[in-house]
């Protein structure tokens, strides 16, 4: 340990190497980029990139993840700031590279912003509107903070039923905007907070929209994405859109 480093005891994460199966699932779901898959195995980087707060419990299959209270060195916000940039800069390699890093393949960072309209979606065979969707992954939980794709990016966070009741999502919402979706009912919502505070911290968004359904439960969505924007003194737009279940804008 280096010298001066103090270590104080506190909640942090445990990895159990016999259940964990390496699926990488856990890693996206770290907002702060404390796991990696490593051997086969999710690791903890560094003691200091871990809050405490659990958001990786609940993506484990295997429930190779609990707490555990021991000494450990304490959280550093700042080296964990420094940490998440180097990981954009990794992420910004080629996809081969990422792969090796671990996790699954399918949650590898791409991002579509050279592609013209006509070759996406349908419009790339000949018919139909063209696809608006400029990144993937999509999914909250499967988007890192750190992806270069989110830097200095419109952003659009929309609950999951949206793109099916609005017919105009892409071409009245999605276009020009980078996407992240969830269910602010099924999903843990606690988990969706420390993430949006820490893309806010990381990308710097221009702006944030965050589209709704009337629904009671999809209103959670739209407080912890404010929570987060006032925790982290945010100076940006942030503009909700509510989607009836009739498919017609309400705001």
């Amino acid at each position: 340990m280096p010298k001066g480093t103090t270590k104080l005891k506190r909640k942090i994460i445990k990895i159990d190497e016999e259940k964990c199966d390496g699926c990488g699932d856990c890693v996206p779901s770290c907002a702060e980029g404390a796991l990696q898959i490593v051997d086969g195995k999710a690791r903890l980087v560094k003691e200091i990139y871990c809050d405490g707060l659990g958001a990786c419990l609940g993506e484990c299959p295997q429930g190779a993840i609990t707490f555990e209270e021991r000494e450990a060195e304490a959280y550093d916000p700042q080296a964990t700031k420094q940490h998440l940039a180097r990981l954009a800069e990794q992420a910004e390699k080629p996809a081969a590279q990422h792969h090796a890093m671990g996790g699954c393949p399918g949650s590898a960072l791409h991002d579509f912003s050279d592609r013209d309209d006509e070759q996406t979606g349908d419009a790339a065979s000949g018919g139909g509107q063209p696809s608006a969707l400029r990144q993937w992954p999509v999914q909250i939980p499967l988007v890192p903070p750190a992806a270069p794709y989110l830097k200095n990016a419109d952003l659009l966070i929309a609950a999951d039923c949206v793109p099916f009741a609005h017919a105009g999502f892409h071409a009245q919402l999605l276009k020009g905007r980078r996407v992240l979706i969830g269910c602010p009912k099924l999903d843990d919502l606690e988990s969706y907070h420390q993430k949006f505070k820490a893309i806010i911290e990381v990308a710097q968004p221009k702006s944030i929209t965050v589209a709704i359904m009337e629904v009671p439960c999809c209103g959670g969505l739209a407080q912890v994405v404010q929570q987060a924007a006032e925790e982290t003194d945010y100076k940006g737009e942030v503009k909700i859109v509510v989607v009836g279940i009739d498919g017609r804008t309400k705001e």
